[in-house]
């Protein structure tokens, strides 16, 4: 079985509009924190006191140099947003309702949603900021010779990945219509995936079309089309052209569970025999 890895990386720097912060403990100050660890007993602030009168005395001190070659252990602090990087938004992100019900949160997503038969849509020859409509959903379909089945995980496959860490990279993708994210819906799909950065138009695109009509429908109808009838989508995915076809394999999305978010980082994995 060969394993495809379908996710981008959280790192220092990635173009997001809130960009996530990194910050790398080494084993060297692992260590030094560590021994200040030991002084602490949570929940008691007298006996915490005391451990700190003990290690100024040395009697109750854990160096760096009791740690074998003086290293201890390493570990990171991530301040990002749950939509940072791959991650799978919830149907709440959509909006407090979703098909007529209160829409789910990250950790209550199914985890039946997250594991299951992939198919990829082509889409690589739409242009940026264009439309995906439903009528280029069914010719995809048609082309490959597939009817989409209950539970089926669709990626839209757009090549925006390739343009990952570019400054293009927020808007370069064409994006889901509500017309086509509904009918896939009705069809039985419970998750889709994107490798662009949205699974609408870029945002430019929207709000332009939208200025230029004053038709509300312009403004994230991917998205608002979870508040009529309950999904999940995945954004920021990657490598969709690494898959050798558009269907017959497996995905595994899973998210991070959040207690009460609207969205959750995911590891997505594609699995073909």
């Amino acid at each position: 079985m060969q394993l495809i890895d379908l996710s981008l990386p959280l790192k220092n720097g990635a173009i997001e509009p809130e960009e996530p912060r990194i910050r790398y403990l080494n084993h060297k100050r692992g260590a030094f924190l560590l021994g200040l660890a030991a002084l602490i007993v949570k929940g008691s602030i007298m006996a915490s006191i005391k451990n700190l009168f003990l290690y100024l005395l040395g009697r109750f001190r854990i160096m760096p140099s009791d740690f074998p070659e003086g290293m201890g252990l390493a570990w990171e602090k991530v301040i990002a947003s749950t939509h940072t990087g791959t991650h799978m938004d919830a149907p709440y992100h959509f909006g407090p309702i979703s098909g007529g019900k209160p829409a789910r949160t990250i950790d209550n997503i199914p985890l039946e949603w997250c594991f299951g038969n992939g198919v990829i849509l082509d889409m690589r020859h739409k242009k940026q900021g264009e439309v995906i409509s439903l009528t280029d959903v069914q010719n995809e379909l048609k082309r490959i010779d597939y009817h989409i089945q209950p539970l089926d995980i669709v990626l839209i496959m757009t090549g925006a990945d390739k343009h990952w860490d570019k400054k293009d990279y927020l808007d370069c993708h064409p994006g889901m219509s509500s017309e086509a994210t509904l009918w896939l819906i009705d069809q039985g799909v419970r998750v889709m995936g994107t490798d662009a950065y949205g699974f609408d138009q870029p945002f430019k695109n929207m709000i332009r079309d939208y200025l230029k009509t004053n038709d509300k429908n312009h403004l994230w109808p991917a998205h608002l089309a979870g508040r009529v009838k309950e999904y999940a989508h995945i954004e920021k995915m990657a490598n969709l052209d690494a898959i050798p076809k558009p269907y017959g394999f497996k995905i595994a999305c899973f998210p991070v569970k959040i207690e009460g978010a609207s969205a959750g980082w995911t590891r997505a994995v594609a699995m073909v025999e």
